[in-house]
C-alpha cells in the first residue's frame, strides 16, 4: 500500500502563508472548483439552475457572488463554481446531476491554485502586478487578467480581501510575483 501525501501547490503539506507590511498572502487549498457551461440552447435554463445552487442570480459580466455556493463569470454562459472542499469534494458532480443535460460541466480543482491578499493597500500591490483597475474594485468584482504574464482572475472580495486565480503550473511564479509586489509596495 501507498502512503500518499497531498501536498499544496507550491509542493507543501500546509499552505503557506506570507506577510509583508500590511499585507498577508495566503496560499488558499480549501476549494473545491468546477467550470460550467451552457449548452447551445439552454443558457436560461442553466443560469435559472446556478440560481438555485447558489441562492443568488448568475453572477453578471466581471462579477462574482452567491450564497450557498460562490460564482464568477468566466465568458458569455460560463462560470466557475467555488465551494468549501470539506462540504463539496465532488462538486463537479453535484453540479453536473443537477444541471444535467443543460451545460458541460467539468472537474477545475487541481487545474488552479488560489492566493487570497488581505490588508491594506492592495491596490498598490496590484498596480505592480496587473493593468486590472484594482483601485476602483468596491467588492464583488472578478476580472479575467494577466498577473505578471500569466493569465489569472482577480475576485474583490472587498478592499482588503483580493483573491487571485492562476494555473497550478505556475503557483511557484505567481507566488513569487505576488510577494515581489508586496515587498516593492510596502
Amino acid at each position: 500500500m501507498h502512503d500518499l501525501v497531498a501536498i499544496t501547490p507550491l509542493g507543501a503539506v500546509r499552505p503557506k502563508v506570507d506577510s509583508h507590511g500590511p499585507v498577508t498572502l495566503t496560499e488558499v487549498t480549501d476549494r473545491a472548483l468546477a467550470s460550467v457551461a451552457a449548452r447551445l440552447g439552454h443558457e436560461a435554463e442553466t443560469a435559472t439552475a446556478l440560481e438555485r445552487l447558489l441562492g443568488a442570480p448568475a453572477p453578471g459580466p466581471a462579477r462574482h457572488g452567491g450564497k450557498s455556493l460562490m460564482a464568477f463569470w468566466m465568458g458569455p454562459e460560463q462560470w466557475m463554481v467555488e465551494a468549501s472542499f470539506e462540504t463539496h469534494e465532488d462538486l463537479a458532480r453535484q453540479i453536473g446531476s443537477d444541471l444535467g443535460a443543460a451545460a458541460s460541466v467539468t472537474e477545475q480543482t487541481d487545474a488552479w491554485c488560489r492566493f487570497d491578499l488581505t490588508g491594506d493597500g492592495l491596490a498598490d500591490v496590484f498596480e505592480r502586478l496587473t493593468t486590472a483597475n484594482v483601485r476602483a474594485f468596491e467588492g464583488g468584482e472578478a476580472q479575467r487578467a494577466s498577473v505578471d504574464h500569466m493569465g489569472c482572475f482577480v475576485l474583490c472580495h472587498d478592499a482588503r480581501h483580493i483573491s487571485v486565480l492562476g494555473p497550478r503550473s505556475s503557483a511557484g511564479s505567481l507566488h513569487h510575483a505576488l510577494l515581489t509586489a508586496m515587498r516593492s509596495a510596502h
